[in-house]
């Protein structure tokens, strides 16, 4: 598998990219794996390349909201390189698809050599925490209609092409909401032509029109996200 089918990975110097090569395994990624459960030590850090991670906050009554979405633009496991070794969230295969992996301990070596990795790596963590924030706004402020909008433009911005492949029940669990308010939102998209939705396939028929649809939150987050990474490395 290509590595630099991942934006981070690509964006590494030759040099390093070379040398990270042998360490980086690729592995499938099956619709509804779970890669770290809430708490747990993390094993690997994650490279999506066709799948999409989503990350999930889960609740004591074991009710979920996602706060965010990682796919080929990015990295699952930035606990491994911040020094918490943990953390509170869920990641799961929104989309399946497939990734690289590099062992924990692999990673903090190759860190300690190249200073200019770690900033890059903590750059695309602040957009990260970007995307959090804005999701947490979005939840809070805005419709379930243009949550969906956001939530499927940012899942099209990792990936290729225009359909997404995803349970009711899991973009219910991601959204925080009843299934009933998926498929009701859902099929408004499709009367107005935005969407084609059968059960477990979402195609986008009009993005543009998506992206008229959608709230301020999905433009955020792509801009702090492209303005991030047209810094060059050094």
């Amino acid at each position: 598998m290509d590595p630099t089918a991942n934006h981070l990975l690509d964006a590494l110097p030759a040099a390093i990219l070379e040398r990270w090569r042998p360490f980086l395994e690729p592995v499938d990624l099956p619709l509804g794996q779970v890669l770290y459960e809430p708490g747990g030590v993390l094993s690997h850090i994650y490279f999506p390349t066709t799948a999409i991670i989503s990350l999930l906050y889960v609740m004591e009554d074991g009710a979920s909201a996602e706060i965010a979405v990682v796919g080929n633009e990015g990295l699952v496991g930035i606990s491994l390189f911040m020094g918490g070794e943990s953390t509170p969230s869920r990641a799961v295969v929104q989309s399946a698809g497939a990734g690289l992996r590099m062992n924990a301990a692999q990673l903090k070596e190759e860190l300690e050599q190249s200073g200019s990795v770690l900033r890059l790596l903590l750059r695309y963590t602040q957009a990260l925490i970007t995307q959090m924030s804005q999701t947490a706004v979005c939840n809070r402020h805005h419709s379930l209609d243009q949550q969906l909008c956001r939530w499927l433009l940012l899942s099209l911005d990792r990936l290729e092409g225009y359909e997404l492949i995803m349970t009711q029940e899991l973009i219910a669990n991601m959204l925080g909401v009843r299934r009933e308010g998926v498929t009701e939102g859902a099929l408004k998209l499709q009367k107005a032509g935005l969407i084609r939705y059968t059960r477990g396939r979402i195609t986008v028929l009009d993005r543009t029109a998506l992206e008229h649809r959608s709230c301020e939150c999905y433009e955020v987050v792509k801009k702090e996200y492209d303005r991030l990474f047209s810094i060059p490395m050094n």
